[in-house]
């Protein structure tokens, strides 16, 4: 009877480790050395809700593709050859006019989509490359549990739209530019050991939590940088009353303003915003942390209010995996 449930339970153990390997490894590559040449011709080819993951590796080369990945498509893992020489890139952007008469919006203008449940993105960049004349998103994630490593996210006005209430995304060690509200929407969204590089004077984040959700976004270990000639950056102002921003241990350049914060007045529908956000930092460091100069509506932790900051306690039991490398 013990051998019997030792076997069960080994069995169990096997079934559970099995089950986080991918049951198909997809090549993708431009010319035509992998499986697929299309980056969306290889997602398409996957099985809708599929019993684990799939891992595409994705070679060298400039995809110019929209891609989508939708929610009935999930556990998708990419692999790219190189962060810097494996580029998705798009140039939509809101007004753009469509093949069927219609016009393109921010919430439309993305070059990547992520509607699907655990989607990992891993050393590549994905691009928008319309710049200084309207939004236009780079990556679009409604889904849960969705992870970027070691990424390049590149665009101008509104280059990543963390979208949907309950949506939890992590960025480790990304590199994210852009010029106004490059990081925006309702998301609960960890950005650690990131690069945040502004091109122009403007806003960097604009949350839109909602009321009830305990986190928005959260920067830890970040480097605030700048493009040469930019000197007056806030770190966020309120896309939606209930903002939430917090930059933790953070090096933030000269280029941010001793304000720190700007509570985006004129807005009718929702006006006087800086009653409830909640913009807070803690041991900010280099020429832009300057606690004593910051709005008065802005917070600055304590030892113990800090604490509480983990990823489990963020994203609510969920502590994202490093992606296993392809081979």
């Amino acid at each position: 009877m013990m051998r019997l449930k030792v076997f069960l339970l080994c069995s169990l153990l096997g079934c559970i480790l099995q089950a986080q390997e991918p049951y198909r490894k997809i090549v993708v590559a431009q010319d035509g050395s992998g499986d697929f040449t299309q980056l969306q011709e290889a997602i398409n080819s996957t099985r809708d809700l599929g019993p684990s993951y799939v891992q595409f590796y994705i070679k060298e080369g400039v995809y110019e593709e929209y891609i989508e990945i939708p929610s009935w498509k999930h556990r998708l893992t990419f692999i790219g050859e190189s962060r810097d020489g494996t580029i998705i890139r798009g140039n939509n952007y809101s007004g753009k006019l469509t093949k069927d008469g219609g016009k393109l919006s921010t919430f439309t203008s993305h070059t990547v989509l992520v509607e699907g449940d655990d989607i990992h993105f891993k050393n590549l960049t994905i691009q928008n490359t319309w710049c200084n004349k309207g939004q236009a998103v780079a990556l679009h994630v409604e889904g849960d549990r969705f992870i970027a490593e070691d990424c390049a996210i590149l665009g101008c006005q509104d280059t990543v739209y963390t979208a949907n209430e309950g949506s939890r995304q992590y960025y480790d060690n990304c590199l994210i530019t852009g010029t106004t509200d490059f990081i925006f929407g309702e998301a609960t969204a960890v950005f650690k050991d990131c690069e945040i590089r502004s091109l122009k004077d403007s806003y960097i984040t604009a949350a839109a939590t909602p009321k009830d959700q305990a986190f928005g976004y959260v920067f830890l270990n970040a480097r605030l940088t700048a493009e040469d000639g930019v000197s007056k950056v806030y770190l966020g102002r309120p896309w939606r009353p209930y903002a939430r921003t917090v930059f933790i241990d953070s090096e933030l350049g000269p280029h941010i303003l001793p304000e720190g914060w700007h509570h985006w007045p004129g807005d009718q529908m929702f006006p006087d915003k800086e009653k409830t956000t909640y913009y807070v930092e803690f041991n900010s460091k280099g020429p832009g942390a300057d606690p004593k100069k910051r709005v008065d509506w802005s917070h600055q932790l304590n030892a113990d209010e800090v604490k509480k900051y983990t990823l489990e306690n963020i994203f609510n039991g969920w502590v994202p995996a490093e992606i296993k490398l392809y081979n």
